[in-house]
């Protein structure tokens, strides 16, 4: 992948952008065991995806007016738990070197705009394009939340590189036709350790230095 290439960069929030990690964790274990739910079995398929989906996977026989229900107070336990939501390591260089670049980019999250919004706050981070489960049909991983942020940006999909610490952003990338970053150790076009890497390769693909990548890079 020749970064070059690269014309918008689609961030994920949560575990890419923002450190949130406590917080979600604290609020499926308070659902699950309000809900009867092993907290474990939650945590395994809850990262990465909208409130409703994961509902649906655990109770795949809850009408949607029930499943709405589970949902909103999921997402009600989320709202004010932000004393320890930061930004990532590398956040803030990332997209410092993303407005320097020019280059358009946008925060696609499975969280709706309340949350988001209170999450990029407490993280002292400022989106010019917020994609949100609000803005969307059907959430991660669907494609439909990163086309969404491409047709805003007026960028093409084959342009557009998603960055994501899930499987399930990931696939949603893919499944958009987009290039991927992945963190966490996850399969990428482009695996990264953390933020900074990304920094990095963009600074030197768009600088007069050659471009020597300091990441694991499939081709």
């Amino acid at each position: 992948m020749d970064p070059q290439h690269i014309a918008a960069v689609l961030l994920d929030m949560d575990g890419t952008l923002v450190d949130s990690d406590a917080a979600v964790e604290r609020a499926w274990t308070t659902w699950a065991h309000e809900h009867g739910v092993d907290p474990a079995d939650v945590m395994a398929i809850a990262h990465g995806a909208p409130a409703d989906t994961t509902v649906r996977r655990l109770f795949p026989d809850l009408d949607d007016d029930r499943v709405a229900t589970a949902a909103a107070r999921q997402l009600d336990l989320q709202y004010d738990d932000l004393s320890d939501v930061v930004a990532l390591p590398g956040a803030t260089e990332l997209l410092a070197t993303l407005d320097r670049t020019g280059l358009p980019w946008a925060v696609v999250t499975s969280a709706d705009a309340r949350l988001a919004a209170a999450r990029l706050g407490a993280a002292g981070l400022t989106a010019p394009l917020l994609v949100t489960v609000d803005d969307v049909t059907d959430g991660k991983p669907h494609p439909e939340p990163y086309l969404t942020a491409a047709a805003r940006l007026g960028v093409a999909p084959e342009h557009c590189l998603v960055v994501e610490d899930s499987l399930t952003g990931l696939t949603a990338g893919r499944a958009a036709g987009m290039r991927t970053a992945a963190l966490r150790g996850l399969d990428g076009d482009l695996r990264l350790t953390d933020l900074t890497d990304l920094a990095a390769v963009l600074r030197n693909s768009r600088g007069p230095a050659a471009f020597s990548p300091p990441w694991s890079a499939r081709r």
